[in-house]
């Protein structure tokens, strides 16, 4: 018995549309249009529920690859990050976490997961604070997970904010978290007090993902600082260690500032190693560069070549409202859009790439199985009122349904406006 039957979608390199055949929270099929129309009546009576996509655009869910659940919708407590700097978005935070409760965190989370859902999100990568002694954070997320697990996908990160080594008993509050069941280990080594202290974190903390056999993904390189260079580290420790896959660098930020001909040797070493990259378009073009005057850094890794030395880039939003970014309502493609404009990757094939680091990309940094719009696959999807990757991320468009193992679980409705001229009202969808 089908569960769910879509027709008239329109594919990705497809050139007809083609239905979608769903039971039991898979995908069953994948086929063009039955063009016999008895045909197609005795396929749509024996599905429980047709959704016509009308010739839109159907994609697998967003995947945010880089986020902070715990942080979000914390803005303007206890203050407002006047600087709008990285460094006192870290002060902020540490100055509301002694005032931060159970409740409090779970309902800001809770909250933004229902924003994720209608933007069709239903996978996120979240980095949790362990640096708290109490773990709150990281007992209200694993909670999260359990409860939303039937309506999104959480992988959590444990990650200590204010460096593993520089804060007391780091190291061992990280691995409380992952004994609670934390997913990934995390990092984040140009915060700690020096550059070795950064390198020997790294070696400490890929040494414990390969003993419990779980991923990594560090904040690393945050930095304007061509200097800074704990990708380099990384790379080699996924290397000895035999972690590769299953590690990733989150920001890279100060590849921007690298010099061209290091970069040059780095690529080839990440690319050997398979080393996941995730960058954050909206948050680190607002954060890096402060100290500069004129020209202004961008800050950002280095896309387009990383893609072209075949390393697998993924997207993240980062933050939505807290003490580093101020802005966002979790869309994906809103990142993808500025990456298309901060990274100079406004070309046809460059915007396709885009889209795939906010969806097939992001499954391949988490390891994700049974991802995508083919037979086996889980039946999660997302119908956008476009028809391409590149009008999607021009447009931002409705989701207009959001599909998750076979269930509808968001509907919006179309996103027209009605320009009045004269006499004669124009129907206006923004599409040429």
């Amino acid at each position: 018995m089908i569960d769910l039957l879509v027709v008239n979608a329109k594919l990705h390199n497809k050139n007809q549309l083609m239905q979608i055949a769903c039971s039991q929270g898979k995908i069953l099929e994948v086929s063009p249009k039955i063009h016999d129309a008895d045909a197609s009546m005795a396929l749509q009576t024996q599905a429980r529920k047709t959704i016509d996509a009308q010739g839109y655009f159907v994609t697998p869910p967003f995947i945010d690859s880089h986020f902070h659940l715990d942080t979000t919708l914390s803005l303007g407590l206890p203050r407002l990050n006047q600087s709008g700097t990285l460094l006192e978005g870290i002060k902020i935070w540490g100055e509301l976490k002694p005032s931060l409760t159970h409740e409090t965190v779970k309902a800001r989370a809770k909250q933004l997961l229902n924003w994720s859902i209608a933007k069709g999100n239903l996978v996120i990568r979240s980095h949790v604070d362990t640096s708290n002694e109490s773990l709150m954070a990281v007992d209200v997320l694993l909670e999260l997970r359990n409860e939303m697990r039937e309506f999104i996908d959480l992988q959590l990160v444990a990650f200590p904010q204010d460096g593993v080594l520089r804060s007391k008993n780091g190291m061992a509050r990280l691995t409380c978290a992952l004994d609670k069941g934390v997913d990934v280990v995390g990092g984040i080594p140009h915060f700690e007090r020096t550059m070795a202290d950064g390198q020997a974190s790294i070696r400490l903390l890929c040494e414990l993902a390969e003993q419990r056999g779980l991923m990594v993904d560090m904040h690393c390189d945050e930095s304007d600082d061509p200097h800074s260079r704990h990708i380099e580290t990384l790379t080699f420790e996924t290397q000895r260690l035999g972690l590769q896959g299953r590690v990733a660098g989150s920001h890279l930020t100060s590849m921007h500032s690298m010099d061209t001909y290091y970069v040059s040797k780095l690529l080839p070493l990440m690319a050997e190693a398979k080393m996941n990259c995730i960058c954050n378009p909206l948050v680190n073009m607002s954060i890096q560069g402060r100290h500069d005057t004129y020209p202004k850094r961008r800050g950002l890794m280095r896309v387009p070549e990383l893609l072209a030395a075949r390393i697998n880039v993924s997207l993240g939003h980062d933050d939505v409202m807290d003490p580093w970014y101020p802005m966002g309502t979790h869309d994906m493609l809103e990142v993808a859009h500025m990456g298309a404009h901060a990274l100079h990757m406004t070309g046809v094939d460059q915007q396709a790439a885009l889209f795939d680091a906010v969806t097939t990309n992001g499954a391949k940094t988490l390891n994700l199985e049974n991802y995508g719009l083919e037979p086996g696959c889980n039946a999660d999807m997302v119908i956008l009122q476009a028809s391409s990757k590149q009008e999607a991320i021009r447009l931002h468009p409705a989701r207009l349904f959001v599909i998750r193992r076979g269930k509808v679980i968001s509907r919006m409705e179309k996103a027209n406006a009605t320009v009045t001229i004269g006499t004669e009202n124009v129907n206006v969808d923004f599409c040429p």
